[in-house]
Parts: C-alpha cells; sequence; structure tokens
C-alpha cells in the first residue's frame, strides 16, 4: 500500500475517493506561469491550494540543505484554483520511489515533519484577530 503522511492517515475522512487532505504530500503543477511546487496540502477548498513547500526545481537543493543542517524553511503559499492544473499525490511510481521516499532516504526525517515545521514556528494570533497593522482591522 502506499504511504501517506501520518496526518492523512489519522483523519477519519481520508478514503481513496477523498485523498487530497490536510497533511497528504503533493505535487502541485500550475499554470500562468507554469511551474509545479511539492509540499503538504495546508487547505483544499473552491478558492485554491494552501500548501508547505518548495518549487519542484529546487527539490535537490532542499534536500541538501536539510541534510547538511543548514536552517531552511518551506514557503507557505496559496495558489488560486484557477492556477491549478493538475494536483498529484506523492507516490512512487513502479521502482522509482516517491519525492517524500527520496527526501526521506536521504535525510532521514519525515518529509510531513519538515514541512510542517514552518507552522510550528508560527506566532499564533492574539484575540482572534487577523494579522493587519492596527489601523486597517475591519
Amino acid at each position: 500500500m502506499a504511504k501517506v503522511s501520518r496526518l492523512a492517515e489519522e483523519s477519519s475522512a481520508f478514503t481513496p475517493q477523498n485523498p487530497f487532505l490536510p497533511g497528504c504530500i503533493v505535487v502541485a503543477t500550475l499554470g500562468n506561469p507554469r511551474d509545479k511546487f511539492w509540499g503538504m496540502i495546508l487547505a483544499l477548498a473552491p478558492e485554491g491550494l494552501s500548501m508547505s513547500g518548495i518549487e519542484l526545481a529546487g527539490f535537490e537543493d532542499f534536500v541538501l540543505m536539510v541534510k547538511e543542517g543548514e536552517l531552511f524553511r518551506p514557503s507557505v503559499v496559496f495558489f488560486p484554483m484557477h492556477r491549478i492544473e493538475r494536483l498529484e499525490l506523492d507516490l512512487p511510481d513502479g521502482n522509482l520511489p516517491s519525492l517524500s521516499e527520496r527526501f526521506s532516504g536521504k535525510t532521514g526525517l519525515d518529509p510531513a515533519a519538515v514541512l510542517g515545521s514552518q507552522l510550528a514556528s508560527r506566532p499564533k494570533r492574539q484575540g482572534g484577530a487577523a494579522n493587519h497593522p492596527p489601523g486597517d482591522r475591519k
């Protein structure tokens, strides 16, 4: 059976009919401009996709930085739905390992833990206020 991050496995809503849940590691193919992004789903809604991850072109550099213990934080991004051309689970393809498996094999770390670390270090909001300057709250 294919590996999916622990967050997705622990979710009672995870089913083969609903595989794209927060915590799943995916590759997003984007249009206008064309790009690919590897990371963990934070939220998927009709408005778009929130992810913690990196541009796929920087994957090998990311792995090397993490392996060498350099400080690196994945990006937390939102892609509006009109930019998303394709969303695929990061799963192995025959004998080819998934990106997550490659990451784990080279670093010894769980990619979901590394990609989720950005969220754990974020300051929490106080009093339910959004991240707006004091004079900009509505």
